[in-house]
């Protein structure tokens, strides 16, 4: 568990120094380098990390060298194609009158001072069900295929040279609270120009929108460091266009607003630079943080969470997957249930067969059909007789 808290706070490191644009101080020699590129890969950051082991390709493996580089390949193939790939995607909704929301805006790729940094993410939409399928299927045409389905909420989908597109026609949160003041966040969206009928959050809407989704995804261990980076990165960007009461206050209806609190600090303590003064001089209690950072770096996996925010919000979760549990073995239930007397009636059918059958094959039974059990039991003791006889 110590080398994976290691090989955490190492990514961390690189991470930052690379944003950051200072010296890197990574002992790179005792680093398990198949591990550091699946957990780099899992936090979205591999193509940073390759900008951080150009000097010392003598320390990695071939493998796993070339693999960061595809990851930093890729990075760059986006770059050059995700405007004319939005484009794209949003002036065929605009011309069919889709309306529709932007969850995340791409924005924030401009906001990294190296381009190739920035993440190969997906351009999220959220729309109603009734036109889920038709976009779907307009997305298909273009060539793109379903590369992640998200049950119940949407799917995301890929083409080759192109950018990922997520599709949702629910919001991907799963108490009621969480998803009715997600919904609320919605409802503050403006027309994105020149469009008629797409529509993006306002920068404070949309801050408040990933800053609330970081918490959700902390107690559910999903949050990843691209996540904290981009997070931290809006942040500074935005902050003086953002009202701090009020995104206080609305992720008091959230009630995690001391938990989005913490985790923006710690977003400006590992990628912030270091002559900004946000925030002034270092936590009071640091072993929050401490207990923060190693719960994100592990995915879970090292948790001594102690938050009361984050542990009722993961009690709320987590009993909403306890009954979504429920009901999915009752439909199991329900559906072996549904097996077994189609299978009864198979059988049935099979061992009493209707008249017009049995009148085909015994021709009294069309005579006289008050015959028709009697030779039922006759075809029965025949196929018995067959049987052991062969």
């Amino acid at each position: 568990m110590n080398q994976l808290l290691f090989e955490g706070r190492s990514l961390a490191g690189i991470v930052s120094s690379i944003i950051r644009q200072d010296a890197l101080r990574v002992s790179y020699s005792r680093l398990d380098w198949e591990h550091m590129f699946r957990i780099a890969d899992y936090h979205k950051v591999a193509n940073i990390v390759y900008l951080g082991i150009l000097g010392y390709r003598d320390s990695l493996p071939e493998k796993w060298w070339e693999r960061f580089f595809e990851k930093y390949q890729e990075s760059l193939l986006f770059g050059e194609n995700y405007k004319d790939s939005i484009r794209e995607v949003l002036t065929w909704l605009d011309m069919r009158g889709i309306s529709c929301t932007v969850l995340i805006s791409e924005a924030v790729r401009e906001l990294y001072q190296i381009p190739e940094a920035a993440d190969v993410a997906p351009l999220q939409i959220f729309l109603n069900e009734e036109k889920y399928n038709l976009v779907k299927g307009y997305l298909i045409d273009l060539g793109y295929e379903t590369d992640q389905v998200y049950s119940g909420l949407g799917e995301r989908f890929q083409r080759v040279s192109s950018i990922p597109i997520s599709l949702f026609h629910k919001l991907p949160f799963r108490t009621t609270g969480y998803d009715r003041n997600m919904r609320r966040i919605l409802e503050t969206a403006i027309l994105r120009e020149p469009y008629k009928y797409i529509r993006i959050l306002p920068v404070e809407s949309e801050f408040l929108f990933r800053i609330a989704g970081a918490a959700y995804r902390y107690v559910t261990d999903e949050l990843t460091m691209r996540e904290v980076l981009d997070l931290q990165l809006c942040h500074r960007a935005w902050r003086d266009h953002i009202r701090k009461d009020a995104v206080k206050k609305r992720l008091g209806d959230f009630q995690v607003d001391e938990l989005a609190e913490k985790l923006l600090r710690l977003s400006y303590m590992w990628f912030g630079d270091k002559k900004d003064q946000y925030y002034e001089g270092p936590p009071e209690n640091m072993a929050e943080y401490d207990v923060l950072e190693e719960r994100l770096l592990t995915r879970g996996m090292v948790n001594h969470e102690a938050d009361e925010q984050a542990l009722k919000l993961q009690k709320l979760v987590q009993k909403e997957l306890d009954k979504e549990k429920r009901e999915e073995e009752k439909k199991k239930r329900k559906e072996r249930r549904k097996e077994r007397w189609e299978k009864m009636q198979r059988w049935f059918r099979w061992a009493f067969p209707d008249y017009h059958y049995m009148s085909s094959i015994y021709p009294k039974v069309e005579k006289i059909p008050a015959l028709l059990p009697v030779f039922w039991i006759v075809r029965g003791v025949r196929l018995i007789w067959r049987a052991l006889a062969g």
